[in-house]
């Protein structure tokens, strides 16, 4: 069985410090089940592709083992176990790429925690249940998937498909992210364990799913499929799932609702944002608009003052956010030719969703900073890719005005819960980045009064096909 990263990050030969393996020579490891060699087809600054190719016994597999007649049975010999991704990949990667698989690199410290371009692709996957389930797997991780079925024999084509077939990932994402999601979902998949499953693979699951399992909206799925239908582990993994991830965002945003707004109060920053907002949108002609990650609706209901907006949705995954919107917009007490122009609906910023699409425009008001960097690329993907407007608005602070916020210490960033704030030059990169992988165009605004030195405290990217 045959796996394969590759890289275009410059220079890409780095890869080589992220896996602990050198480009230039052949290195074998000795394993339980058979032998893994790592190699590199390619290596050079441009692209690098480092392949672990699985070289299982099958001997070796059933010595000494017997069936329930007292003999070898042939099929412990003749089965796909030595060509198809299972869970003895699983454990290759484990024990070749250990260090890459914990996200640590003594060369490469920062690269480690760094996204960088990344495409894997395994030759054989089993998936009984179709190329539907390996996408929504993958997909809802960030990555684009693509999926290339094969019959079970090319001479003989009346008998039909097989339940076999050829994976490539691709995305933006750290390494030790495309490892950990590779290491977990390439067993769901696998009837047929080689391993025990027992009390401490509930422990294996949460550690390398942490950040990203609980999330999933397969998640269940995965859990169950993973620790092999054995009810009570699958209980105590959704349990602890459940327990330790913060799965409702209510509490945390509450808490924290008002900090970036009491920063940024004395220049009435959020009220030019949104008539900023409010002017762009006009321009673009957009009649129907959903405003990701709309919180507490304040833009929602600014919309709603607007005529020639027909329809308004606001989207957010705080179910308690929502609450507060519709009552600051006293949905209940609306006419209703303006309940008609008006829709909420629960919903996650980097899983693909139906509903997100159809709009002439889409907002995302100082949203993105708080994502995790490693799920933004699952976000482009949700907004410029599957919803796919005509016009997308993205604001978000412009960390180098931070300094002239007399109540903001040196160093913090304005909300506790922003996962990051860029400057101006990286917005520009990441926002021409997207619009020239989605074929939008972007011109940038600034928000708020424009410092000499640092710029404007807001940073607007207008996006449009």
């Amino acid at each position: 069985m045959l796996l394969t990263i590759s890289t275009t990050y410059n220079p890409a030969t780095d890869l080589g410090f992220l896996l602990y393996k050198n480009p230039y020579s052949v290195q074998s490891f000795e394993l339980s089940f058979g032998k893994a060699h790592v190699f590199y087809p390619e290596a050079n600054e441009a692209r690098c592709t480092a392949a672990l190719l699985l070289d299982i016994d099958p001997i070796a597999l059933v010595r000494g083992r017997k069936d329930k007649r007292g003999e070898g049975a042939l099929q412990h010999y003749v089965n796909d176990r030595p060509y198809v991704a299972s869970s003895f990949l699983s454990v290759a990667i484990a024990e070749v790429f250990g260090s890459a698989l914990s996200g640590k690199s003594r060369e490469r410290p920062d690269l480690a925690a760094t996204p960088i371009p990344l495409i894997a692709t395994i030759s054989a996957i089993e998936c009984r249940a179709g190329e539907e389930v390996l996408r929504r797997l993958f997909e809802p991780l960030g990555y684009a998937v693509e999926v290339t079925g094969h019959q079970l024999d090319e001479t003989f084509s009346e008998w039909g498909a097989s339940h076999y077939y050829s994976l490539k990932l691709e995305g933006t994402c750290t390494l030790h992210d495309l490892l950990t999601h590779l290491y977990v979902l390439i067993p769901v998949l696998d009837n047929d364990k080689h391993y025990w499953v027992g009390d401490d693979e509930v422990n294996k699951l949460l550690r390398h799913g942490e950040g990203w399992l609980a999330k999933h909206p397969d998640c269940e799925l995965i859990t169950r499929r993973y620790l092999r239908y054995k009810h009570h582990l699958a209980r105590e993994a959704l349990q602890r799932l459940a327990d330790d991830d913060d799965l409702d965002p209510d509490l945390s945003e509450e808490k924290h609702a008002n900090e970036e707004a009491a920063v940024e109060r004395p220049l009435s920053l959020n009220e030019r944002r949104l008539g900023t907002v409010i002017a762009v949108l006009k321009e673009t002609g957009a009649r129907r608009i959903i405003d990701m990650g709309c919180g507490e609706g304040r833009l929602v209901d600014r919309m709603m003052q607007e005529k020639e907006f027909s329809q308004i949705v606001g989207m957010d995954v705080s179910y308690r956010s929502l609450e507060i919107a519709q009552s600051r917009l006293k949905v209940e007490r609306l006419p209703e030719r303006q309940k008609e122009r008006l829709q909420f609906i629960q919903g996650s910023l980097t899983y693909r969703d139906k509903r997100f699409s159809g709009f002439d425009a889409a907002t995302c008001i100082e949203v993105i900073e708080h994502l995790d960097l490693p799920r933004l690329s699952a976000f482009e993907r949700v907004l410029f890719e599957f919803a796919a407007p005509k016009a997308v608005i993205v604001t978000t602070p412009n960390s180098e005005y931070n300094c002239r916020f007399e109540t903001l210490p040196a160093g913090q960033f304005r909300h506790r819960d922003h996962r990051f704030e860029w400057t101006r030059e990286q917005f520009k990169s990441w926002a021409n980045q997207v619009a020239s992988r989605f074929n939008y165009k972007v011109r940038f605004l600034p928000i708020g009064d424009v410092d000499a030195e640092v710029g404007a405290p807001t940073q607007m990217g207008v996006f449009e096909k």
